[in-house]
């Protein structure tokens, strides 16, 4: 089978793959193979929902975290010798419906927001996260990993290799704002985020996967 010229097209069942010069996505039962000019990269979805780490993280009076929707870490969706991974996780995400938005790092600061769940592909080095304010807990991500971040759920880089870049992306039709735990964000920030609307998809897994089952 030839692929078509465009991008974001699924495909079920088994398949061959020949001449294709853009990027791809083909979905299967249980993998998630991504396609990238010459490459083939594939993601074993139903491992991933099985190793995936979850912390509800609640409101620590500064910030007003989540106590409804978990963070989600999905170590090494991709692995740190695949090439290409920034465009790799631009592409997972975007065929998802979370729209590759930016690629950079994390701040150094504690930030929320409040209008939009956040997800972040580590495509480059590692970090120490903090993440729910200074009382929250701290993780280390490394390149291949994926995070879901709630709304309201804050979130801080503490330490990093000199190469930490992530690709970040909203789900559709959300837009984030940034707060920073100032007086006169709250309650406000608090109504916004219980009203930031559910994703049609799991970033990583598409129609099915952990945030179905965790995000209820």
């Amino acid at each position: 089978m030839v692929l078509p010229s465009f991008g974001g097209v699924f495909f079920t069942g088994n398949f061959t793959a020949t001449n294709f010069t853009a990027t791809w996505k083909i979905r299967t039962k249980q993998d998630t193979i991504v396609l990238f000019k010459d490459q083939i990269i594939l993601f074993d979805t139903m491992s991933q929902v099985e190793s995936i780490s979850h912390y509800l993280i609640s409101d620590d009076t500064v910030f007003p975290n989540n106590g409804v929707l978990p963070l989600l870490v999905y170590p090494q969706v991709f692995t740190p010798d695949d090439s290409a991974l920034a465009s790799a996780f631009e592409t997972m995400f975007t065929a998802h419906q979370w729209p590759a938005a930016w690629r950079n790092g994390i701040f150094s600061v504690h930030h929320y927001h409040s209008t939009a769940h956040e997800v972040l592909g580590i495509y480059s080095g590692g970090a120490e996260v903090q993440f729910g304010g200074d009382t929250g807990i701290k993780l280390t991500v490394t390149t291949g990993d994926v995070v879901v971040i709630p709304a309201g759920v804050a979130h801080k880089k503490l330490r990093s290799s000199s190469d930490f870049a992530v690709v970040g992306a909203y789900p559709c039709g959300q837009y984030p704002d940034t707060c920073y735990g100032k007086k006169g964000e709250r309650p406000r920030a608090d109504s916004n985020v219980a009203a930031v609307a559910l994703p049609q998809a799991d970033p990583v897994a598409g129609n099915t996967g952990p945030l179905f089952d965790l995000w209820c």
